[in-house]
Protein backbone atom coordinates (compact mmCIF):
# COMPACT_ATOMS: atom_id res chain seq x y z
CA UNK A 1 0.00 0.00 0.00
CA UNK A 2 3.03 2.22 0.39
CA UNK A 3 3.47 2.28 -3.05
CA UNK A 4 -0.08 3.93 -3.96
CA UNK A 5 0.46 6.47 -1.29
CA UNK A 6 3.88 7.66 -2.94
CA UNK A 7 1.49 7.65 -6.22
CA UNK A 8 -1.46 9.21 -5.04
CA UNK A 9 1.10 11.65 -3.37
CA UNK A 10 3.06 12.25 -6.64
CA UNK A 11 -0.81 12.59 -8.62
CA UNK A 12 -1.44 14.97 -6.71
CA UNK A 13 1.47 17.08 -6.78
CA UNK A 14 1.87 16.57 -10.29
CA UNK A 15 -1.94 18.22 -10.75
CA UNK A 16 -1.03 20.98 -8.43
CA UNK A 17 1.98 22.27 -10.00
CA UNK A 18 0.08 22.47 -13.52
CA UNK A 19 -2.98 24.17 -12.16
CA UNK A 20 -0.43 26.66 -10.38
CA UNK A 21 1.37 26.89 -14.00
CA UNK A 22 -2.32 27.72 -15.68
CA UNK A 23 -3.26 30.50 -13.18
CA UNK A 24 0.22 31.79 -13.18
CA UNK A 25 0.05 32.22 -16.90
CA UNK A 26 -3.36 33.78 -16.99
CA UNK A 27 -1.82 35.97 -14.31
CA UNK A 28 0.57 36.71 -16.42
CA UNK A 29 -1.37 37.39 -19.17
CA UNK A 30 -3.92 39.78 -17.70
CA UNK A 31 -1.13 41.73 -16.86
CA UNK A 32 0.72 41.85 -20.72
CA UNK A 33 -2.09 41.83 -23.25
CA UNK A 34 -1.98 44.59 -25.31
CA UNK A 35 -4.24 47.70 -26.18
CA UNK A 36 -7.29 45.81 -28.72
CA UNK A 37 -6.76 46.99 -32.08
CA UNK A 38 -9.18 46.30 -35.39
CA UNK A 39 -9.37 46.27 -39.12
CA UNK A 40 -9.27 49.89 -40.38
CA UNK A 41 -11.91 51.45 -42.53
CA UNK A 42 -11.29 51.94 -46.07
CA UNK A 43 -11.46 55.92 -45.55
CA UNK A 44 -7.78 56.06 -43.65
CA UNK A 45 -6.33 56.29 -47.07
CA UNK A 46 -6.36 55.17 -50.79
CA UNK A 47 -5.19 52.35 -52.02
CA UNK A 48 -4.41 50.66 -55.39
CA UNK A 49 -6.60 47.66 -54.82
CA UNK A 50 -9.34 50.37 -54.73
CA UNK A 51 -8.67 51.58 -57.95
CA UNK A 52 -9.19 47.67 -59.23
CA UNK A 53 -11.79 46.53 -57.14
CA UNK A 54 -14.39 49.10 -57.03
CA UNK A 55 -15.75 48.76 -60.04
CA UNK A 56 -15.74 44.94 -59.88
CA UNK A 57 -17.62 44.92 -56.99
CA UNK A 58 -19.95 47.50 -58.42
CA UNK A 59 -20.53 45.14 -61.27
CA UNK A 60 -21.17 41.93 -58.77
CA UNK A 61 -23.34 43.08 -55.85
CA UNK A 62 -23.83 41.41 -53.02
CA UNK A 63 -20.88 38.81 -54.36
CA UNK A 64 -17.18 38.14 -53.73
CA UNK A 65 -14.24 36.84 -55.80
CA UNK A 66 -12.39 34.17 -55.76
CA UNK A 67 -9.07 32.58 -57.61
CA UNK A 68 -7.27 29.33 -57.02
CA UNK A 69 -3.28 29.66 -56.06
CA UNK A 70 -1.69 26.05 -56.96
CA UNK A 71 1.59 27.06 -57.64
CA UNK A 72 4.07 27.84 -55.07
CA UNK A 73 5.62 30.71 -56.94
CA UNK A 74 2.24 32.49 -57.55
CA UNK A 75 1.44 31.68 -53.84
CA UNK A 76 4.28 33.78 -53.09
CA UNK A 77 3.89 36.26 -56.08
CA UNK A 78 0.23 36.95 -54.52
CA UNK A 79 1.79 37.53 -51.22
CA UNK A 80 5.03 39.52 -52.21
CA UNK A 81 3.23 42.07 -54.73
CA UNK A 82 0.21 42.56 -52.03
CA UNK A 83 3.01 44.08 -49.76
CA UNK A 84 4.15 45.96 -52.45
CA UNK A 85 0.59 47.40 -53.22
CA UNK A 86 -0.27 47.93 -49.35
CA UNK A 87 -1.01 51.47 -48.72
CA UNK A 88 -3.67 50.81 -45.38
CA UNK A 89 -2.70 48.04 -43.29
CA UNK A 90 -1.84 44.15 -43.33
CA UNK A 91 -2.83 41.97 -41.10
CA UNK A 92 -0.87 38.54 -41.03
CA UNK A 93 -1.74 35.14 -39.31
CA UNK A 94 0.22 31.96 -39.41
CA UNK A 95 1.38 28.90 -37.41
CA UNK A 96 4.74 28.81 -39.48
CA UNK A 97 6.99 31.53 -40.50
CA UNK A 98 10.45 29.55 -41.55
CA UNK A 99 13.51 31.99 -41.53
CA UNK A 100 14.74 30.90 -44.61
CA UNK A 101 14.91 32.35 -48.29
CA UNK A 102 11.22 33.27 -48.83
CA UNK A 103 10.12 33.57 -45.19
CA UNK A 104 12.90 36.53 -44.87
CA UNK A 105 11.65 38.30 -48.26
CA UNK A 106 8.47 38.35 -46.97
CA UNK A 107 9.73 40.31 -44.07
CA UNK A 108 11.82 42.55 -45.95
CA UNK A 109 9.32 44.00 -48.00
CA UNK A 110 7.20 44.45 -45.07
CA UNK A 111 9.52 46.91 -43.58
CA UNK A 112 9.42 48.29 -46.68
CA UNK A 113 5.59 48.59 -46.38
CA UNK A 114 6.03 49.75 -42.83
CA UNK A 115 8.24 52.63 -43.86
CA UNK A 116 6.00 53.96 -46.43
CA UNK A 117 3.12 53.90 -43.16
CA UNK A 118 1.48 50.82 -43.64
CA UNK A 119 0.10 49.60 -40.20
CA UNK A 120 1.53 45.64 -39.90
CA UNK A 121 -0.14 43.53 -37.18
CA UNK A 122 1.57 39.92 -37.51
CA UNK A 123 -0.06 36.67 -35.07
CA UNK A 124 2.44 33.88 -34.85
CA UNK A 125 1.63 30.95 -32.91
CA UNK A 126 4.53 30.22 -30.51
CA UNK A 127 5.31 26.63 -31.23
CA UNK A 128 7.61 27.50 -34.38
CA UNK A 129 8.86 31.02 -32.74
CA UNK A 130 10.83 30.28 -30.21
CA UNK A 131 14.66 29.92 -31.34
CA UNK A 132 13.98 33.07 -33.47
CA UNK A 133 12.37 35.55 -31.20
CA UNK A 134 15.71 38.40 -32.02
CA UNK A 135 14.71 38.63 -35.77
CA UNK A 136 11.04 39.56 -34.60
CA UNK A 137 11.86 41.68 -32.06
CA UNK A 138 14.04 43.95 -34.29
CA UNK A 139 11.15 43.84 -36.91
CA UNK A 140 8.42 44.75 -34.00
CA UNK A 141 10.81 47.28 -33.11
CA UNK A 142 9.29 49.64 -35.75
CA UNK A 143 6.76 51.68 -34.39
CA UNK A 144 4.34 50.54 -37.52
CA UNK A 145 4.74 47.17 -36.62
CA UNK A 146 3.25 44.78 -33.50
CA UNK A 147 3.66 41.05 -33.22
CA UNK A 148 1.94 39.17 -31.14
CA UNK A 149 2.49 35.73 -30.45
CA UNK A 150 -0.37 32.95 -29.02
CA UNK A 151 -0.42 31.11 -26.52
CA UNK A 152 3.19 31.11 -25.48
CA UNK A 153 5.88 30.33 -23.33
CA UNK A 154 6.66 32.83 -21.48
CA UNK A 155 9.84 31.81 -19.99
CA UNK A 156 11.96 32.52 -23.51
CA UNK A 157 15.91 33.07 -21.64
CA UNK A 158 16.34 30.18 -19.89
CA UNK A 159 16.28 26.37 -21.93
CA UNK A 160 15.63 24.67 -18.30
CA UNK A 161 12.99 26.80 -17.09
CA UNK A 162 11.19 27.07 -20.56
CA UNK A 163 11.25 23.39 -20.67
CA UNK A 164 9.66 23.10 -16.88
CA UNK A 165 7.24 25.44 -18.10
CA UNK A 166 6.28 23.27 -21.51
CA UNK A 167 6.10 20.14 -19.07
CA UNK A 168 3.82 21.90 -16.14
CA UNK A 169 1.61 23.99 -18.97
CA UNK A 170 1.32 20.60 -21.41
CA UNK A 171 -2.54 21.32 -21.66
CA UNK A 172 -2.43 24.67 -22.68
CA UNK A 173 0.55 24.61 -25.11
CA UNK A 174 -0.61 21.53 -27.18
CA UNK A 175 -3.54 23.15 -28.18
CA UNK A 176 -2.00 25.52 -31.28
CA UNK A 177 -3.23 28.43 -33.49
CA UNK A 178 -3.30 26.42 -37.04
CA UNK A 179 -5.10 29.36 -38.87
CA UNK A 180 -3.69 30.76 -41.61
CA UNK A 181 -4.61 34.10 -43.02
CA UNK A 182 -3.40 37.21 -45.05
CA UNK A 183 -5.42 40.22 -45.32
CA UNK A 184 -4.00 43.60 -46.96
CA UNK A 185 -5.73 46.78 -47.10
CA UNK A 186 -9.20 45.72 -46.19
CA UNK A 187 -9.84 44.29 -49.88
CA UNK A 188 -7.81 41.27 -50.64
CA UNK A 189 -7.05 38.06 -48.51
CA UNK A 190 -5.40 34.73 -49.01
CA UNK A 191 -6.67 31.58 -47.45
CA UNK A 192 -5.64 27.67 -47.78
CA UNK A 193 -3.16 25.02 -46.45
CA UNK A 194 0.20 27.23 -47.15
CA UNK A 195 2.42 28.62 -43.54
CA UNK A 196 5.48 31.01 -44.56
CA UNK A 197 8.52 28.78 -45.79
CA UNK A 198 10.63 27.98 -48.56
CA UNK A 199 8.80 24.57 -48.92
CA UNK A 200 5.48 26.02 -49.94
CA UNK A 201 6.70 28.70 -52.28
CA UNK A 202 8.58 26.01 -54.47
CA UNK A 203 11.75 27.26 -53.36
CA UNK A 204 13.29 24.30 -51.19
CA UNK A 205 16.59 23.02 -52.29
CA UNK A 206 19.05 19.69 -51.14
CA UNK A 207 17.20 17.53 -48.80
CA UNK A 208 14.03 19.85 -47.99
CA UNK A 209 10.67 19.06 -50.57
CA UNK A 210 8.89 21.61 -52.01
CA UNK A 211 4.79 20.72 -50.93
CA UNK A 212 1.54 19.71 -53.26
CA UNK A 213 -0.75 22.57 -52.10
CA UNK A 214 -3.60 24.89 -52.67
CA UNK A 215 -4.35 28.30 -51.77
CA UNK A 216 -7.61 31.20 -52.51
CA UNK A 217 -7.34 34.88 -53.35
CA UNK A 218 -10.20 36.49 -52.00
CA UNK A 219 -11.77 39.89 -52.78
CA UNK A 220 -15.30 41.42 -51.78
CA UNK A 221 -17.48 41.57 -48.50
CA UNK A 222 -15.84 38.20 -47.67
CA UNK A 223 -12.99 39.40 -46.94
CA UNK A 224 -14.97 41.43 -44.06
CA UNK A 225 -15.17 38.23 -42.61
CA UNK A 226 -11.81 36.80 -42.32
CA UNK A 227 -11.13 41.00 -41.07
CA UNK A 228 -13.52 39.76 -38.04
CA UNK A 229 -12.24 36.92 -37.23
CA UNK A 230 -8.77 38.13 -37.47
CA UNK A 231 -9.56 40.74 -35.12
CA UNK A 232 -10.95 38.00 -32.34
CA UNK A 233 -7.80 36.70 -32.85
CA UNK A 234 -5.35 40.09 -32.12
CA UNK A 235 -7.38 40.81 -29.59
CA UNK A 236 -8.15 37.51 -27.77
CA UNK A 237 -6.46 36.46 -23.92
CA UNK A 238 -3.94 34.27 -25.84
CA UNK A 239 -2.29 36.73 -28.30
CA UNK A 240 0.78 38.21 -26.22
CA UNK A 241 2.62 41.14 -27.47
CA UNK A 242 6.02 39.93 -28.04
CA UNK A 243 7.80 42.39 -26.80
CA UNK A 244 6.29 42.07 -23.55
CA UNK A 245 7.88 38.49 -23.48
CA UNK A 246 11.08 39.81 -23.40
CA UNK A 247 12.66 41.42 -20.76
CA UNK A 248 15.25 43.12 -22.70
CA UNK A 249 15.07 45.39 -25.60
CA UNK A 250 16.26 44.11 -28.81
CA UNK A 251 15.98 46.74 -31.52
CA UNK A 252 18.36 46.41 -33.98
CA UNK A 253 16.56 47.45 -37.51
CA UNK A 254 20.16 48.69 -39.27
CA UNK A 255 20.88 45.22 -38.98
CA UNK A 256 17.82 43.72 -40.14
CA UNK A 257 18.07 45.92 -42.94
CA UNK A 258 21.56 45.22 -43.71
CA UNK A 259 20.64 41.35 -43.63
CA UNK A 260 17.80 41.31 -45.74
CA UNK A 261 19.49 43.77 -48.50
CA UNK A 262 22.15 41.07 -48.45
CA UNK A 263 19.80 38.01 -48.72
CA UNK A 264 18.20 40.07 -51.58
CA UNK A 265 21.77 40.32 -53.27
CA UNK A 266 22.74 36.43 -52.64
CA UNK A 267 22.55 34.44 -55.63
CA UNK A 268 19.27 32.23 -54.57
CA UNK A 269 17.46 35.29 -53.54
CA UNK A 270 17.80 36.77 -56.99
CA UNK A 271 17.16 33.75 -58.36
CA UNK A 272 14.09 32.82 -57.15
CA UNK A 273 12.34 36.60 -57.56
CA UNK A 274 13.26 36.64 -61.21
CA UNK A 275 11.34 32.70 -61.29
CA UNK A 276 8.17 33.76 -58.82
CA UNK A 277 7.56 37.18 -59.98
CA UNK A 278 6.41 38.50 -63.71
CA UNK A 279 8.37 41.30 -65.21
CA UNK A 280 4.81 43.42 -65.24
CA UNK A 281 4.20 43.10 -61.58
CA UNK A 282 1.35 40.94 -61.64
CA UNK A 283 -0.09 40.03 -58.48
CA UNK A 284 -1.84 36.36 -59.11
CA UNK A 285 -4.91 35.79 -59.25
CA UNK A 286 -6.05 39.09 -59.05
CA UNK A 287 -6.94 39.35 -62.79
CA UNK A 288 -9.01 36.09 -62.99
CA UNK A 289 -12.01 36.31 -59.68
CA UNK A 290 -14.69 34.50 -60.31
CA UNK A 291 -17.52 36.26 -58.36
CA UNK A 292 -20.23 34.18 -56.36
CA UNK A 293 -22.57 34.85 -53.39
CA UNK A 294 -21.99 31.36 -52.24
CA UNK A 295 -18.36 32.27 -50.94
CA UNK A 296 -18.34 31.73 -46.80
CA UNK A 297 -15.40 31.81 -44.13
CA UNK A 298 -15.82 28.95 -41.58
CA UNK A 299 -13.04 28.95 -38.83
CA UNK A 300 -12.70 28.07 -34.87
CA UNK A 301 -13.05 31.15 -32.07
CA UNK A 302 -9.61 31.98 -30.57
CA UNK A 303 -11.76 30.34 -27.53
CA UNK A 304 -11.06 26.69 -28.70
CA UNK A 305 -7.37 27.17 -27.60
CA UNK A 306 -9.57 26.99 -23.79
CA UNK A 307 -11.54 23.96 -25.16
CA UNK A 308 -14.71 26.51 -25.25
CA UNK A 309 -17.37 27.70 -27.32
CA UNK A 310 -17.47 23.83 -28.53
CA UNK A 311 -20.64 24.64 -30.27
CA UNK A 312 -18.93 27.11 -32.90
CA UNK A 313 -16.04 25.20 -33.63
CA UNK A 314 -14.82 24.48 -37.22
CA UNK A 315 -15.97 21.04 -37.01
CA UNK A 316 -19.44 21.44 -36.06
CA UNK A 317 -19.89 23.29 -40.07
CA UNK A 318 -17.40 21.29 -41.66
CA UNK A 319 -19.47 17.92 -40.67
CA UNK A 320 -22.92 19.80 -41.23
CA UNK A 321 -21.55 20.16 -44.81
CA UNK A 322 -19.74 16.57 -45.49
CA UNK A 323 -23.05 15.26 -44.08
CA UNK A 324 -25.21 16.62 -46.98
CA UNK A 325 -22.87 14.60 -49.54
CA UNK A 326 -25.39 12.90 -52.13
CA UNK A 327 -22.67 11.10 -54.69
CA UNK A 328 -19.18 11.83 -53.96
CA UNK A 329 -16.75 13.10 -51.45
CA UNK A 330 -13.14 13.21 -52.47
CA UNK A 331 -10.88 15.19 -50.40
CA UNK A 332 -7.00 15.86 -49.89
CA UNK A 333 -5.52 15.53 -46.50
CA UNK A 334 -1.87 15.59 -45.78
CA UNK A 335 -2.15 13.71 -42.09
CA UNK A 336 -5.38 11.16 -41.93
CA UNK A 337 -6.30 10.01 -38.15
CA UNK A 338 -10.04 10.14 -38.41
CA UNK A 339 -10.83 8.61 -34.92
CA UNK A 340 -14.29 7.18 -33.83
CA UNK A 341 -16.30 10.53 -35.16
CA UNK A 342 -14.40 11.00 -38.50
CA UNK A 343 -14.56 6.84 -39.04
CA UNK A 344 -18.78 7.01 -38.28
CA UNK A 345 -19.31 9.92 -40.77
CA UNK A 346 -17.08 8.71 -43.30
CA UNK A 347 -19.07 5.01 -42.47
CA UNK A 348 -22.40 7.20 -42.76
CA UNK A 349 -21.85 8.37 -46.55
CA UNK A 350 -20.94 4.87 -47.36
CA UNK A 351 -23.92 3.29 -46.08
CA UNK A 352 -26.25 5.77 -48.05
CA UNK A 353 -24.19 4.84 -51.26
CA UNK A 354 -21.69 7.69 -51.29
CA UNK A 355 -18.56 7.02 -53.17
CA UNK A 356 -15.75 8.36 -50.96
CA UNK A 357 -12.06 8.98 -52.09
CA UNK A 358 -9.54 10.43 -49.96
CA UNK A 359 -5.54 11.30 -50.80
CA UNK A 360 -2.93 11.35 -47.75
CA UNK A 361 0.63 11.13 -47.93
CA UNK A 362 2.28 7.28 -48.32
CA UNK A 363 4.97 6.81 -45.30
CA UNK A 364 7.99 7.79 -47.81
CA UNK A 365 6.78 11.05 -48.36
CA UNK A 366 5.62 12.22 -45.29
CA UNK A 367 7.23 14.31 -42.90
CA UNK A 368 5.55 12.70 -39.40
CA UNK A 369 5.91 9.62 -39.22
CA UNK A 370 4.60 9.24 -35.67
CA UNK A 371 1.20 11.07 -37.81
CA UNK A 372 1.21 7.90 -40.42
CA UNK A 373 1.45 5.50 -37.56
CA UNK A 374 -1.32 6.26 -35.89
CA UNK A 375 -3.08 6.50 -39.58
CA UNK A 376 -1.91 2.90 -40.89
CA UNK A 377 -4.69 1.68 -38.19
CA UNK A 378 -7.91 3.13 -40.10
CA UNK A 379 -6.68 1.70 -43.70
CA UNK A 380 -7.74 -2.05 -43.33
CA UNK A 381 -11.29 -0.39 -41.65
CA UNK A 382 -11.30 2.42 -43.99
CA UNK A 383 -10.68 -0.03 -47.05
CA UNK A 384 -13.51 -2.57 -45.69
CA UNK A 385 -15.91 0.24 -45.58
CA UNK A 386 -15.49 0.89 -49.67
CA UNK A 387 -13.61 4.02 -49.32
CA UNK A 388 -10.93 4.52 -51.63
CA UNK A 389 -7.69 4.86 -50.46
CA UNK A 390 -5.03 6.94 -52.14
CA UNK A 391 -1.26 7.71 -50.80
CA UNK A 392 0.27 10.60 -52.42
CA UNK A 393 3.80 8.74 -54.31
CA UNK A 394 7.57 10.10 -53.92
CA UNK A 395 8.61 10.95 -57.80
CA UNK A 396 11.00 8.48 -59.17
CA UNK A 397 14.17 10.57 -57.61
CA UNK A 398 12.85 9.95 -54.65
CA UNK A 399 11.22 10.68 -51.21
CA UNK A 400 14.20 13.65 -50.37
CA UNK A 401 13.55 15.50 -53.64
CA UNK A 402 10.07 14.59 -54.44
CA UNK A 403 6.76 16.79 -53.43
CA UNK A 404 4.91 16.21 -49.99
CA UNK A 405 0.99 16.72 -50.27
CA UNK A 406 0.50 19.52 -47.43
CA UNK A 407 -3.35 20.64 -49.18
CA UNK A 408 -6.05 20.50 -47.36
CA UNK A 409 -9.12 20.63 -49.51
CA UNK A 410 -12.56 18.45 -50.46
CA UNK A 411 -15.19 18.95 -53.43
CA UNK A 412 -18.55 17.05 -52.30
CA UNK A 413 -21.14 16.17 -55.42
CA UNK A 414 -18.55 18.15 -57.51
CA UNK A 415 -20.63 21.01 -56.41
CA UNK A 416 -18.87 22.30 -53.50
CA UNK A 417 -15.55 23.01 -52.52
CA UNK A 418 -13.42 23.63 -49.50
CA UNK A 419 -9.87 24.87 -48.87
CA UNK A 420 -8.19 26.05 -45.67
CA UNK A 421 -5.87 24.80 -43.05
CA UNK A 422 -7.96 21.52 -41.89
CA UNK A 423 -6.71 18.07 -41.83
CA UNK A 424 -9.04 15.10 -41.43
CA UNK A 425 -7.29 14.24 -38.43
CA UNK A 426 -8.22 14.33 -34.23
CA UNK A 427 -5.43 17.40 -33.78
CA UNK A 428 -7.43 19.69 -35.85
CA UNK A 429 -11.08 18.72 -34.92
CA UNK A 430 -10.24 19.03 -30.81
CA UNK A 431 -7.10 20.56 -30.09
CA UNK A 432 -5.55 23.15 -32.68
CA UNK A 433 -7.70 26.17 -34.25
CA UNK A 434 -8.42 25.92 -38.03
CA UNK A 435 -9.76 28.13 -40.58
CA UNK A 436 -11.28 27.36 -44.64
CA UNK A 437 -13.39 28.84 -47.34
CA UNK A 438 -16.38 26.82 -48.74
CA UNK A 439 -17.90 27.96 -52.12
CA UNK A 440 -20.24 26.97 -54.65
CA UNK A 441 -19.06 28.83 -57.95
CA UNK A 442 -18.97 26.13 -60.54
CA UNK A 443 -16.12 27.09 -62.52
CA UNK A 444 -13.97 27.24 -59.50
CA UNK A 445 -15.03 24.10 -58.04
CA UNK A 446 -14.76 22.23 -61.24
CA UNK A 447 -11.38 23.31 -61.39
CA UNK A 448 -10.56 22.09 -57.80
CA UNK A 449 -11.98 18.96 -58.21
CA UNK A 450 -9.65 18.92 -61.34
CA UNK A 451 -6.83 19.20 -59.35
CA UNK A 452 -7.24 16.54 -56.74
CA UNK A 453 -8.43 14.15 -59.41
CA UNK A 454 -4.80 14.98 -60.95
CA UNK A 455 -3.18 13.98 -57.96
CA UNK A 456 -5.11 11.28 -57.12
CA UNK A 457 -4.39 9.24 -60.15
CA UNK A 458 -1.55 7.39 -60.72
CA UNK A 459 1.90 7.63 -61.22
CA UNK A 460 1.05 10.89 -59.28
CA UNK A 461 -0.57 8.53 -56.26
CA UNK A 462 -0.73 4.72 -55.26
CA UNK A 463 -3.92 2.78 -55.24
CA UNK A 464 -4.66 0.81 -52.39
CA UNK A 465 -6.72 -2.44 -52.16
CA UNK A 466 -7.75 -4.92 -49.53
CA UNK A 467 -6.50 -8.83 -50.22
CA UNK A 468 -7.65 -10.93 -47.33
CA UNK A 469 -5.57 -9.19 -44.38
CA UNK A 470 -2.77 -7.70 -46.74
CA UNK A 471 -2.70 -4.28 -48.15
CA UNK A 472 -1.69 -4.01 -51.79
CA UNK A 473 -0.36 -0.43 -53.17
CA UNK A 474 -1.02 -0.15 -56.91
CA UNK A 475 0.43 2.30 -59.24
CA UNK A 476 0.00 1.23 -62.27
CA UNK A 477 -1.55 3.78 -65.29
CA UNK A 478 -5.05 3.64 -66.49
CA UNK A 479 -5.10 0.50 -69.40
CA UNK A 480 -1.94 -0.29 -67.99
CA UNK A 481 -2.36 -3.96 -66.50
CA UNK A 482 -1.08 -4.08 -63.03
CA UNK A 483 0.68 -7.53 -63.75
CA UNK A 484 3.12 -5.13 -65.89
CA UNK A 485 4.58 -3.48 -62.32
CA UNK A 486 5.94 -5.60 -59.60
CA UNK A 487 3.65 -6.17 -56.77
CA UNK A 488 3.68 -3.73 -53.69
CA UNK A 489 2.51 -5.38 -50.37
CA UNK A 490 4.76 -3.39 -47.92
CA UNK A 491 5.39 0.85 -47.53
CA UNK A 492 6.34 1.64 -50.95
CA UNK A 493 9.89 3.27 -51.15
CA UNK A 494 9.99 3.93 -46.92
CA UNK A 495 12.99 3.06 -45.15
CA UNK A 496 13.25 -0.15 -42.70
CA UNK A 497 13.35 2.46 -39.90
CA UNK A 498 10.36 4.81 -40.79
CA UNK A 499 8.42 1.29 -41.49
CA UNK A 500 9.67 0.02 -37.47
CA UNK A 501 8.79 3.59 -36.34
CA UNK A 502 5.31 4.01 -37.53
CA UNK A 503 4.17 0.24 -36.56
CA UNK A 504 5.27 1.13 -32.84
CA UNK A 505 3.50 4.20 -32.80
CA UNK A 506 0.54 2.74 -34.54
CA UNK A 507 -0.17 0.59 -31.07
CA UNK A 508 0.59 3.37 -28.66
CA UNK A 509 -2.39 5.27 -27.01
CA UNK A 510 -1.69 8.91 -28.76
CA UNK A 511 -3.72 9.03 -31.79
CA UNK A 512 -5.69 12.27 -30.69
CA UNK A 513 -2.25 13.94 -30.01
CA UNK A 514 -0.67 13.45 -33.38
Amino acid sequence: MHWLIWLSLIVAIAVGASLFALWSFGRFARRASGPNSHALPRTVRPSPFDTVLDPLETAHPGMSGGALLFRGQDAFAARFESIRRATRSIDLQYYIWKDDITGNLLAGELLTAADRGVRIRILLDDVNVLGIDPKWLNLNGHSKVEMRIFNPIVNRHNALRRGIEMALALVRYNRRMHTKSWTVDGRISILGGRNIGDTYFDAARRRRRNSLDADMLLAGPVVGQVETMFDAYWNSDLALPLSALWSERINDLVSFRRRIGALRRHRRGREYLSRALSGDDALPGLDRLVWSDTFRIVTDPPEKAHGEKREDWLLTHIGRLINQAEQRFDMTTPYLVPGKPGMAQLGELRERGVEVRLLTNSLANTDHSLVHGAYRRYRVPLLTGGVELCEYAPTDEGARRGRMLHAKTFVIDRRTGFIGSFNYDLRSAFLNTEIGVVFEAPELVQALWDWQDEAMRPPNAFHLSLHGRWIRWDQSLEGQASSQLPEIWYEPKASPARRALSWVVGHLPIHSYL
